[in-house]
């Protein structure tokens, strides 16, 4: 059975060998316009400050999510008053706060704590930072917004002993969200004791710069020791998050010069021969410049351009370092299969034939996967694949120019038999044993450089071990057990991105957060439920009878506390109308008798009526236990979708559900089906473009299989790992198809295209040429974002996570699982007919060679065009 499908590749090789002519003829040329395109295009550098786009809410929620399209309604008919109200807030407000505990943990309801948690309180209120919180504070009736736990005890730490407060309601005032770690009387709700104390500071939102100082000064003064006597304290600000999310990108710059480290040895170490001349030290060191260059060129151009620059793209220079001198060492190895008496031109139009549509493939393939996440709609996965793809696409264009001219100008060297260091001409060996004084030998009988000696350990030993029955059963069970593994780790994963890992480990935001979880999370938002409907009739008994039913669905949640009844403007409005009394079924009289109850009650912000027309209305229903992302994603989820039941009742309630948090949670809607759309028209993308330029249908098929056996493998380990699948995993998700077709496409090409007879011959075979690339490539890879994980961000050394898996798997599946799987197929036949008797190695022509971090600075060169 054969079929050949390279209608497109036969024409693409023979392009590139002209190329490969013509770069050969002319190196220097190609250096030079390389080296100035990149210095022009990085130029683009200066506009970096700029393009910085880190707002949290911007890059790590949904574009156009349903809550921000809420909020635009909530802004509308309730825009924030002069009055403040916690409870009314359309976004987080501008505050500062602490949480108080005791240093062992013990009942904070005591005279001693109390008067520590006054004298902080009095400290807050008097930081000398510009203008005091007396003038910034946010105001109800002309005074500072109160701690209500301190209102309680009238700011006397004596009374905490002698009053009996009642919990979560005491007076009228919920303390559910101050008072946490609480432990009830057995008969009663009154409060016995309690772990935690939290008091919130609100400042006016209009005085932004002025807030922000203060903000800052508090941040200041808690920094510089937060125990006080026997109560320890944890803090935060309405604009901690946000500082400490752009503070993570400086917890990675020191990692740099490791990564550069480990680019130039690895590189180097790979390239290292014995022999003084065939040694190709020089054309891995501008190989790792050729990455840097792509860097520098990519980012400078984007920034040009105007394209927002995240905080997500700090990463991307690792991950191009990494895999950007791929296309490099797939040249190399072409370089070395060519006849070492040829002219340099005819060599590196040789080279460039062999290596041209592979290197093609593989950057089709990881630039596209990276293209696709921008269907994504975060943001901060947009900047990042925009950044990365146009980075390996330069990396792809230098490799051939910039990185081509300079394998040319190292041929010349080792045509004219120079030393690699010295640059002087050296005897020719004359046999295999060569030294510092001699080299330049090669296989006589081919006329090509020698093989490594991995290589040969593929060939002779690891092929024949894995073609035995035992081993390969063996391997089938492993295999069996890795996707029981994988699929069982998938069914665990939880979703959506913890706001406290947007800070850096160690950081005053995380101590705040662990405490609010540990002792504040029996009670969730207090959830803003609108009726947007205009012409909903609220005096009709019907229609207050639609609205009770739809309150009535509400309570029946789960996470609902059944026991605070929702604040509603209309039931106490009712009452009202009761004890006048006044006929409020009656329109005119309902309209006419709503500004007076309103300008007196607490519910004067609920209902926008403006030319005796209610236009809009909300209320309020308490939320509880909402302790984890699946919580919070089953809240969200719950509440929208009772709305719309609301909507279809016999009168319906037209009504939307907000809470500044909501903009958050909006990631739960959307993180799982999203993912799965780019990984499915990723995946459709790379088999149409390996059928395209793989010259075989049936290897295109077990590309297939590879990128769906590694995205399941990484899915389920990175959860089992801790993982969640957010906006930052979803971007190494879609990382994951790139790498899984780089280490599956060749490897079965390879098989399918050997000359061998058998089934185990060609799987022996693929390896010989293609097991110890692959091995090298996920060395290198990995060193690349090693160092990430010493990294003090969450996003950094999820990054290094997901990386480290894909790599690892996609190297399993190169050189384990699909040897013994392509074995099984004995009726595989050749692909392709030969048209030279000296082509003899065409499944190389997709080899993926190294992957190997990159420098950005172009060292060792020489005025001398043959010394390289």
């Amino acid at each position: 059975m054969k079929c050949k499908t390279d209608c497109i590749e036969r024409p693409l090789s023979l392009v590139f060998e002209k190329l490969g002519r013509l770069i050969g003829r002319h190196p220097g040329v190609f250096v030079l316009l390389s080296l100035y395109v990149a210095a022009a295009l990085g130029a683009g550098f200066i506009f970096l400050k700029e393009m910085e786009e880190n707002d949290i809410e911007d890059q790590f929620t949904p574009v156009n999510g349903p809550a921000k399209r809420d909020r635009e309604i909530v802004a509308e008919h309730f825009p924030q008053s002069d009055e403040f109200s916690q409870l009314r807030l359309i976004s987080e407000g501008t505050y500062a706060s602490l949480i108080i505990t005791g240093l062992q943990g013990e009942n904070i309801l005591t005279k001693e704590a109390f008067k520590e948690i006054i004298e902080l309180d009095r400290q807050v209120k008097t930081l000398p930072i510009g203008n005091t919180f007396e003038k910034l504070c946010a105001k109800i009736e002309g005074n500072c917004v109160s701690n209500a736990v301190l209102d309680i005890i009238r700011y006397n730490a004596a009374d905490i002993d002698t009053l009996a407060i009642t919990y979560p309601i005491n007076a009228g005032t919920f303390l559910g969200t101050t008072i946490g770690g609480v432990e009830l009387d057995p008969n009663s709700s009154v409060l016995n004791s309690a772990k935690a104390i939290r008091l919130f500071y609100f400042l006016d939102e209009e005085k932004t710069k002025e807030n922000t100082d203060w903000l800052d000064g508090f941040i200041q003064f808690f920094s510089n020791g937060t125990d006080q006597g026997t109560v320890s304290v944890s803090y935060f600000t309405s604009v901690s998050r946000q500082n400490e999310f752009e503070a993570n990108s400086d917890s990675v710059i020191s990692l740099f010069s490791i990564t550069y480290a480990l680019a130039i040895n690895i590189a180097v170490f790979s390239c290292l021969r014995l022999d003084c001349v065939r040694t190709k030290v020089w054309v891995a060191l501008f190989g790792v410049v050729s990455a840097g260059m792509a860097v520098l060129a990519s980012f400078g151009l984007l920034l040009f351009c105007g394209m927002p620059f995240a905080m997500t793209v700090g990463s991307a220079p690792f991950l191009i370092l990494g895999v950007g001198v791929d296309d490099m060492f797939i040249m190399i190895s072409s370089w070395q299969k060519t006849a070492v008496d040829k002219d340099v031109e005819f060599r590196l139009g040789e080279a460039y034939k062999e290596a041209g549509v592979s290197i093609t493939i593989t950057t089709l393939t990881d630039v596209l996967a990276f293209y696709i996440g921008l269907l994504t709609p975060f943001r901060s996965v947009q900047s990042f694949c925009m950044y990365t793809s146009t980075a390996l696409l330069f990396c792809y264009l230098f490799n051939i120019t910039f990185f081509g001219a300079c394998l040319a100008l190292n041929g010349r060297r080792e045509k004219s038999n120079r030393h690699f260091l010295t640059c002087m001409t050296v005897p020719e060996a004359s046999s295999n044993a060569v030294s510092c004084c001699v080299g330049g030998v090669f296989d006589e009988k081919t006329r090509k450089e020698h093989e490594m000696p991995m290589e040969v350990f593929f060939k002779k030993y690891y092929g024949p071990f894995l073609a035995k029955v035992w081993v390969k059963t063996l391997v089938c069970l492993i295999y069996a057990g890795y996707l029981a593994v994988s699929i069982y780790g998938c069914f665990q994963m939880e979703e959506g991105l913890d706001l406290k890992h947007l800070a850096t480990d160690g950081s005053y935001v995380g101590d705040y957060y662990d405490r609010e979880d540990e002792f504040f999370s029996a009670f969730g938002p207090n959830v803003m439920l609108v009726i947007k409907d205009e012409h909903f009739q609220y005096w009709s008994p019907d229609a207050r009878k639609s609205l009770d039913l739809c309150l009535e669905n509400f309570g029946d949640l789960t996470m609902v506390d059944s026991e605070i009844p929702p604040t509603s403007w209309l039931h106490a409005y009712m009452q009202f109308g009761q004890s006048a009394p006044f006929d409020l079924n009656n329109e005119m009289i309902f309209k006419t008798q709503l500004p007076a109850f309103l300008n007196r009650s607490e519910f004067s912000h609920d209902v926008h009526f403006t030319d005796n027309h209610i236009n809009a209305s909300r209320m309020f229903i308490q939320t509880v236990n909402i302790k984890t992302a699946i919580d919070e994603k089953d809240m969200l989820n719950a509440f929208r979708e009772t709305a719309d039941k609301c909507g279809r009742l016999e009168t319906p309630v037209d009504l939307i559900v907000y809470h500044p948090a909501f903009i958050y949670f909006d990631q739960y809607a959307i993180i799982v089906s999203n993912t799965i759309q780019n990984l499915v028209v990723a995946t459709c993308v790379m088999l149409v473009i390996s059928l395209l330029l793989i010259p075989n249908p049936l290897c295109s098929l077990w590309v297939t299989f590879s990128i769906a056996s590694i995205i399941v493998g990484v899915a389920g380990f990175m959860s089992l790992w801790g993982v969640s699948l957010d906006s930052v995993s979803m971007i190494n998700l879609v990382i994951c198809i790139g790498f899984s077709v780089d280490f599956s496409a060749h490897i079965s090409y390879a098989f399918v295209s050997s000359e061998k007879s058998s089934a185990n011959e060609k799987a022996t075979d693929a390896l010989h040429k293609l097991g110890y690339p692959i091995i090298q490539g996920a060395v290198s890879t990995i060193a690349g974002v090693v160092v990430l994980a010493a990294a003090k961000s969450y996003i950094f050394r999820t990054f290094f996570k997901i990386m480290l898996l894909v790599i690892l798997f996609g190297a399993l599946h190169g050189i384990l699982f699909l040897p013994v799987f392509l074995s099984f197929l004995g009726i595989c036949s050749n692909s392709r007919v030969k048209d030279k008797p000296e082509q003899k190695d065409t499944s190389e022509r997709r080899v993926k060679v190294f992957r190997i971090p990159a420098v950005q600075h172009l060292k060792g060169y020489s005025a001398d065009p043959d010394c390289f």
